[in-house]
């Protein structure tokens, strides 16, 4: 079931947390899911800075640029793409401790082209099926857009995600090279 809470600001659609059930009901978070534009990216903030740090300690040969980027830089790309496109930001929220423990953020061009910009779920909160709600909201959205094509990009060192995207039907079609200076190993 959904209730919807319609301000100006935001346009948020709260829904209800979802049902966990009995077993392990100790260990598994209730969450519940706040959907709205890009009026939201702040609350992702924090989740944001984890995920740069993540791509920092794994990126082979472009530590510099996460060096140099930081939220606000971001925070100005995705609201410059708001301008042209439909932007997206789904929060997952543990109700017990009213925390924000991980995100997505989408978008859909003029072309109908649908892009998973940046998606993050908590290292103590993953394991609990987040990441599979947050994509599975985000394609069902694009879905209801009627998208022509999907897409989502993985940085260099975070190979690991291409499986978790490979389970919603994404794959490699081509890979990017980009030349630098100097790579330390």
């Amino acid at each position: 079931m959904e209730r919807t809470k319609n301000t100006d600001k935001n346009r948020l659609r709260r829904i209800i947390p979802e049902f966990m059930g009995s077993e392990d009901m100790q260990n598994k978070p209730k969450k519940e899911y706040v959907c709205g534009n890009e009026a939201l990216l702040d609350s992702i903030k924090l989740l944001w800075q984890s995920l740069k740090k993540h791509h920092l300690d794994l990126s082979p040969c472009f530590k510099q640029d996460y060096v140099e980027m930081n939220f606000e830089k971001r925070k100005a790309f995705f609201i410059e793409k708001a301008k042209n496109a439909e932007l997206r930001v789904d929060i997952a929220v543990d109700v017990r401790t009213g925390q924000n423990v991980g995100y997505c953020v989408s978008s859909i061009d003029k072309e109908k082209t649908g892009e998973i910009e940046s998606l993050f779920v908590a290292s103590n909160y993953r394991g609990f099926g987040i990441g599979d709600s947050l994509m599975r909201r985000v394609l069902t959205w694009m879905d209801k857009k009627a998208t022509g094509a999907k897409i989502v990009e993985v940085a260099a060192g975070n190979e690991k995600a291409i499986s978790f995207y490979n389970r919603y039907g994404f794959f490699t079609r081509r890979t990017v090279l980009k030349q630098i200076i100097k790579c330390k190993n």
